[in-house]
């Protein structure tokens, strides 16, 4: 006589180590021996393993489900059946979803209360679903770390990053083989936002030996991924031929599946605008654009038009910002406006470019507006008010930065063109930006100018007697 919860637990024994095929095969047997009401209770089981595989998977448990209320019409109201169907309703139609019947939520069972958790958090109900999750030692082991990165991205879409980042290291752990290491690569993607970058890349570092050579071809999008996330740690650790090998092989392994995707070209064409390459990195920002959902096009259309302004093409760039600015979602709109602020200077537009950056500086878009704001006033000649502006800049840039160097540079021109007020900050701004400036770079030799008529001066002022 088959029993479909000892069968069940075979299954997941199997599941434990990774076995799919072997899952499916204990079930299947079982199901070919089993009078029809266990087979429509073996059905629920085999729709359950079926959702493992995301959506690929979905005709599969739309099968099953169908199967399952044929075979014993009274798992209509079942906890698992319900649970199992919200999931796939989820899955298709997305916030649109009835969600899970109370039966499903509160089964006395931890299976049909994962996969009421799994559909309401796949629903846009991040909340609810944390409520409903059962607790992971309840659920068999192949579901403890997917119940983890459930509520990890639960409490990423309410903006909890710090939980989520721990969560995705609690499924890490529980985690085997190349589940592991995306689980890895989940809370590395999540530091990268927080600027994390060590952890980020530590996360990594765990994750990399976890992927087998020779490579298992389900496995090659999420190795693109590994060298997507490198990249960007790379790139933001200013390791430009680093970072642009890295995307390179992400994109490479992404063509082999055929599947390219929207973030490999932003991120390659980011590192191409950081290398001063602004003309090749237009044509990844339009494959970029190609592949963009709609939500993602605003992030693709701001870098067109930094790209575009670095190619000094303020009115094609104008264009691109303007689109991202009727974005209301878009989280970066401060520093968009102080772009189009930078246009309208390059246009000659004072007055606009005044007005924009006052608004860009007032919502948080610092050192930008900044920059727009210390050009603007340089040229109505406003030197104190310039070199407030580039001062806020030095203090506020990241140190080393392309806007922290222009702010420095901007500071001691100004105070050489006030004459040298206050010599020692005059040095100060000139020296770090010369240690930041190449030699062949027009700057080197005017800073290097101030710097001694800096230096000069405070010598003598140090030289003089007091009466």
């Amino acid at each position: 006589m088959i029993d479909a919860a000892l069968t069940w637990q075979q299954a997941c024994q199997a599941l434990a180590s990774d076995d799919y095929d072997a899952a499916y095969q204990i079930l299947e047997a079982a199901y070919h021996e089993a009078p029809r009401p266990v087979r429509a209770r073996l059905s629920l089981y085999l729709v359950s393993l079926s959702s493992l595989y995301g959506e690929s998977g979905s005709e599969d448990m739309r099968r099953g489900l169908t199967e399952a209320r044929t075979l014993d019409p009274s798992l209509r109201t079942d906890p698992l059946y319900l649970a199992l169907s919200a999931e796939l309703d989820a899955r298709t139609r997305g916030p649109d979803a009835q969600p899970p019947r109370e039966e499903a939520r509160h089964a006395l069972d931890a299976l049909p209360r994962y996969h009421a958790a799994c559909a309401l958090n796949l629903s846009g109900q991040p909340e609810q679903a944390l409520t409903v999750a059962p607790p992971a030692p309840e659920l068999p082991a192949h579901l403890r770390w997917r119940l983890r990165s459930v509520q990890a991205d639960a409490e990423e879409q309410l903006g909890h990053s710090e939980d989520a980042v721990a969560l995705y290291g609690e499924a890490a752990h529980l985690a085997q083989g190349v589940n592991k290491a995306v689980m890895w690569q989940e809370q590395s993607a999540l530091m990268l936002q927080q600027g994390r970058l060590e952890e980020a890349a530590a996360a990594l570092e765990q994750a990399r030996p976890l992927y087998r050579r020779p490579l298992p071809e389900e496995d090659t999008l999420h190795l693109a991924s590994w060298h997507y996330l490198q990249a960007q740690v790379e790139m933001h650790k200013d390791d430009l031929d680093a970072a642009l090998q890295s995307i390179q092989e992400a994109a490479r392994l992404e063509a082999a599946q055929g599947d390219p995707s929207y973030g490999v070209a932003l991120v390659w064409g980011q590192i191409l605008t950081s290398r001063g390459q602004a003309e090749e990195a237009l044509t990844l920002f339009e494959q970029a654009l190609e592949r963009a959902e709609e939500e993602e096009r605003p992030y693709v259309l701001h870098e067109l038009g930094v790209a575009l302004l670095d190619l000094d093409r303020p009115v094609d760039a104008r264009e691109k910002l303007e689109a991202v600015l009727g974005a209301s979602e878009y989280p970066f709109a401060a520093e968009v406006l102080a772009d189009v602020a930078e246009c309208d200077y390059r246009l000659g537009r004072l007055q606009e470019a005044q007005y924009e950056a006052e608004q860009a500086l007032a919502q948080g878009a610092t050192v930008p507006a900044s920059l727009v704001l210390g050009s603007v006033a340089m040229d109505y000649y406003h030197l104190d008010e310039a070199l407030e502006h580039y001062q806020r800049v030095t203090r506020e840039a990241a140190p080393g930065s392309r806007d922290w160097v222009t702010g420095h540079q901007m500071a001691a021109d100004v105070m050489a063109q006030q004459g040298f007020p206050d010599p020692a900050a005059a040095y100060a701004h000139a020296q770090q930006a010369l240690e930041h400036t190449e030699a062949s770079d027009d700057w080197f030799g005017t800073l290097q100018d101030h710097l001694g008529k800096a230096g000069a001066l405070m010598s003598a002022g140090r030289g003089r007697t007091l009466n």
